[in-house]
């Protein structure tokens, strides 16, 4: 009897060990995501340097479906069911080309701190999505965290930036839902396929797009190659668009989207820290008060 109820009372701890590490490994691979995204402001800044908006845009996206497409090819992994080629032209048209272009547009006459409003209500946009096209209800207490995380952000970034609008909070707020949905499908279809996948074919398949748009923007926007340029364009589409997106799709496909989306409250303050690093833009002293009060909330959502 004593036998028995060793074994029993040690079945939990075997079955839940498990799933405690998947959601310590989801979790990780999110927030290396949100790490590698932070500097996708700064480095598409610098990026504007050499490069015009359709240009920078275009090349990112053809250097990172090179870079995919030869790991696919590599690994000699199967094409995609017929099933999955929707959802992989959401994610092509929210992440690939409607988010990139989109902020890059605002980043012409915006202050990347100014555009970190946008990162700022993108999880909170994430989880409304997520909820809208899964079914899945998040608890109060998580949805309240998310707002109070969301509040803090968008207080800080628009104080941040003087309290002014521009011209470019259209190109935002548009880049916002574009991002929501590409996300959102992503992170659905990284519950059937390997993440990096994911990313990859949506990558190959704007192939035929991104190709053409890049030789026509390159023969009419001029090219000033510089040291920052460069760097910025390969962060942007080595690191953001195909690496970054490998492991955030991973960590939702882990955690779920709600959970890994609520991650993102701490990526912009991570960006203004990196654009006064990198871009020389001044960070005032709320930005630690804002960063522990983000940090609460992202504590509570996970445990929601």
């Amino acid at each position: 009897m004593r036998v028995e109820s060793s074994a029993t009372a040690a079945t939990p701890i075997a079955v839940t060990a498990p799933a405690a590490e998947r959601r310590g490994f989801g979790t990780g691979q999110a927030a290396l995501g949100v790490l590698a995204f932070s500097l996708t402001f700064p480095a598409t800044a610098w990026g504007l340097e050499s490069f015009g908006p359709w240009s920078l845009v275009a090349v990112r996206s053809v250097l990172a479906a090179l870079v995919a497409g030869g790991c696919l090819l590599a690994l000699r992994v199967p094409l995609p069911g017929r099933r999955q080629l929707a959802g992989l032209a959401v994610v092509a048209g929210g992440v690939v080309f409607g988010f990139p272009l989109l902020t890059t547009l605002a980043l012409r006459t915006s202050t990347t701190a100014h555009a970190a409003v946008v990162v700022g209500l993108l999880p909170l946009t994430t989880a409304a999505c997520s909820a809208l096209r899964t079914g899945h209800r998040p608890a109060r207490r998580f949805w309240l965290a998310a707002l109070a995380g969301a509040a803090a952000v968008v207080a800080f970034t628009v104080v941040q930036s003087g309290g002014a609008l521009t011209a470019a909070d259209g190109y935002l707020f548009a880049a916002l839902l574009v991002c929501a949905a590409g996300y959102t499908e992503g992170g659905r279809l990284a519950r059937v396929m390997p993440g990096w996948q994911v990313i990859g074919w949506a990558l190959v398949l704007c192939l035929p797009l991104s190709v053409p748009a890049a030789a026509l923007a390159l023969s009419y926007e001029p090219v000033r190659l510089t040291a920052h340029g460069v760097a910025g364009l390969l962060w942007v589409a080595l690191g953001s668009q195909f690496l970054g997106l490998v492991v955030w799709y991973r960590g939702m496909a882990a955690v779920g989207i709600p959970k890994a989306s609520q991650l993102q409250l701490a990526q912009p303050l991570l960006t203004l820290v990196w654009s006064a690093l990198l871009l020389g833009e001044n960070l005032t002293a709320a930005a630690p008060l804002t960063a522990v009060a983000v940090l609460v909330c992202i504590a509570v959502t996970q445990r929601s």
